[in-house]
């Protein structure tokens, strides 16, 4: 059984320690030599905790769990293979010890053989049924597997045995929320804080769940009785000022960011919130002056130079705006974000070279959205690039088929590229997609001969070739 870690040496510890200290040897029996060798694997020594089961294996060959210790510490360095010879050895030995089946599981989940590990977990808990540290290795092994529905049981089997075993209480609530069961996590929640009324993590994580599906004065409740329960809790004031946020209650979100400040070290995602939330009750200097913070405090929380970035084209003061883009691109030059922005501003002020480029850089880092296809085909449109505008829009068209805007300006650009075919491909295909934009389309092109017909033809929208 581990000791705690921040417990006081023990007697057999400081005689060994004391021993180290001399070229003696002294007699441990093999009781001192398990808790040595815990006290130094609790506290990461794991040198000291091999020296201490060499000692002990050369005074006790036969002890079973300094052996069975001497396996935990191989398969921590991933001597997989000599564990395994040692485990297969005591297996022999004696077939019905549970740590003999914990350590097998532990190799073979190191292995990625989490299968085999389960029916080795299995087998312990045959000897041992309500073990609940193997049935909480059981449900880790299942999530290996996302085997979500079986893992729950095993750490809702967990925290019945032991309701403060919060670690478990949180898988518990992380498979409802992966399985996006959030009424029945809500209701296990409901349940278990009958019996445990004053459990600021199960008011946590209530609070959490009535977010996800927008149930906000269930959450803002929750999440105050978190902070009844214990009002040094950070999390709750933070996840409480967002709720507040949410229900346009500014400045009693603020009060409980700052309170989050005032219990430890602030953090940027504080002050983000913080600088959310003047802007929006108009406190520009306040808000400027906690975005500055915000990428002072963690210069690679992107959320934080969209934020001051935006807070800058929003006004217009496309200057300032690109100088907080441009910094943050320097920090981060693979951030599709960044550059999305970047080349929002760049068109903004007319620079479309740069425009271009920016948006090139978005969609090289994967970014395929609408608005950034959008963005750069209105760029090339504006440069009168009508051969790389005609690329463009292929590829845009690729992610988007169903976009109408986008085949009526390929049908306009094939046309002025002299593709007469496909102009009119296209052209029928973005009627039968978007014919109120007809109008819009003579516009922009009224060079386009009118001889396709404006009612709907026939032929489905396709892939965009040439």
């Amino acid at each position: 059984m581990a000791l705690d870690p921040n417990e006081q040496p023990g007697p057999p510890i400081a005689k060994f320690e004391s021993m180290l200290k001399t070229d003696d040897v002294y007699f441990f029996d093999a009781e001192d030599f398990e808790e040595i060798i815990h006290h130094y694997l609790n506290n990461g020594r794991i040198s000291l905790a091999k020296k201490a089961i060499r000692m002990g294996l050369q005074q006790h060959p036969d002890a079973l769990e300094l052996r069975l210790l001497e396996v935990e510490v191989l398969v921590f360095e991933n001597h997989l293979d000599q564990a395994q010879l040692i485990l297969d050895q005591l297996q022999q030995i004696n077939s019905r010890n549970q740590e003999i089946c914990i350590q097998q599981a532990n190799i073979c989940s190191k292995k990625d053989q989490h299968d085999l590990a389960i029916d080795w977990l299995k087998r312990a808990l045959e000897l041992e049924p309500d073990d609940p540290d193997v049935h909480s290795l059981l449900g880790m092994e299942y999530l290996f597997l996302d085997a979500y529905s079986e893992a729950q049981q095993c750490f809702m089997r967990c925290v019945a045995e032991d309701p403060e075993d919060y670690a478990s209480l949180y898988n518990v609530v992380y498979c409802f929320e992966f399985r996006e069961d959030f009424r029945g996590g809500i209701r296990f929640l409901n349940a278990y804080l009958e019996t445990n009324p004053y459990c600021q993590v199960a008011w946590h994580q209530l609070g959490k769940l009535y977010k996800e599906l927008d149930m906000l004065k269930e959450a803002l409740g929750a999440f105050e009785f978190a902070v009844i329960s214990d009002d040094s809790f950070i999390g709750a004031y933070f996840e409480k000022g967002r709720v507040l946020e949410k229900l346009g209650r500014l400045e009693e979100a603020i009060e409980n960011y700052q309170a989050t400040m005032d219990l430890d070290d602030p953090t940027s995602h504080a002050y983000l919130r913080m600088g959310r939330c003047f802007e929006k009750l108009g406190d520009d200097e306040q808000a400027q002056a906690y975005y500055y913070r915000t990428v002072h405090d963690d210069p690679l929380l992107d959320k934080g130079w969209l934020a001051i970035t935006e807070f800058y084209l929003r006004r217009e003061l496309y200057e300032k705006a690109l100088e907080f883009v441009n910094k943050a691109i320097h920090i981060d030059g693979e951030n599709a974000d960044y550059w999305a922005r970047c080349g929002k501003i760049h068109l903004a002020t007319g620079n479309l070279d740069e425009a271009d480029y920016a948006y090139s850089q978005a969609v090289r880092l994967e970014d395929y959205s609408l608005g950034t296809w959008s963005s750069w085909c209105e760029v090339l449109w504006q440069a009168k690039e009508y051969q790389a505008l005609y690329e463009v829009l292929k590829q845009a068209i690729k992610f988007h088929p169903k976009t109408g805007e986008f085949r009526y300006r390929l049908a306009g650009i094939s046309f002025l590229l002299g593709k007469e075919k496909k102009a009119r491909t296209q052209l029928k295909h973005a009627i039968n997609m978007l014919p109120e934009a007809y109008p819009q389309f003579q516009e922009d092109f009224p060079e386009f001969p009118h001889w396709v017909p404006i009612e709907k033809a026939s032929d489905q929208p396709g892939k965009a070739s040439e």
